[in-house]
């Protein structure tokens, strides 16, 4: 069967991209497959975990059930971009500094829905930290450090 292509025109991690994709791939696979980013994980293939969550134009969005085609002329940033000069960004070393890693798997997710919450409400409380990453499920912890990585990135920035 041959596939149907066409050129998918985006801002990814503030660089330009174009490349041939399949017009049924998903953007998950365009991000890891096409584009080499591998921090974007699945973890359930359906919409429901939220390991997948990428930002679209800074809305969190999962990339498991979205066409890379409907993301066309938008920006779209991965776990990769929120780096900066190779340092990591204050929700990175929130997680890291306040072990809201565990396994690791989700974190990237995590991170992401966390940055786009973050940009819409710089100073949630932790009832809307916990409903901005409401999406997002961790199998290893009981969220109570993901919170604390998330308010210790809110100091952080706080002047």
């Amino acid at each position: 069967m041959i596939m149907a292509k066409s050129i998918l025109s985006l801002v990814l991690n503030n660089r330009r991209r174009d490349h041939a994709v399949a017009d049924n791939m998903l953007l998950i696979d365009y991000l890891r497959e096409v584009c080499g980013l591998t921090g974007t994980k699945m973890g359930c293939d359906g919409g429901e975990c939220g390991a997948c969550t990428v930002l679209v134009d800074d809305r969190p969005r999962l990339s498991c059930i979205s066409l890379a085609h409907s993301v066309a002329g938008r920006r779209v940033e991965t776990i990769e971009g929120a780096l900066s000069d190779g340092r990591m960004s204050r929700l990175q070393r929130g997680f890291h500094e306040k072990l809201g890693s565990q396994c690791g798997y989700c974190t990237p997710g995590q991170i992401m829905a966390a940055e786009g919450l973050l940009r819409r409400n710089p100073n949630p409380d932790d009832d809307e930290i916990r409903q901005g990453l409401s999406g997002n499920i961790c199998r290893c912890t009981g969220y109570v450090k993901i919170i604390e990585s998330v308010r210790s990135a809110i100091e952080e920035a706080a002047p």
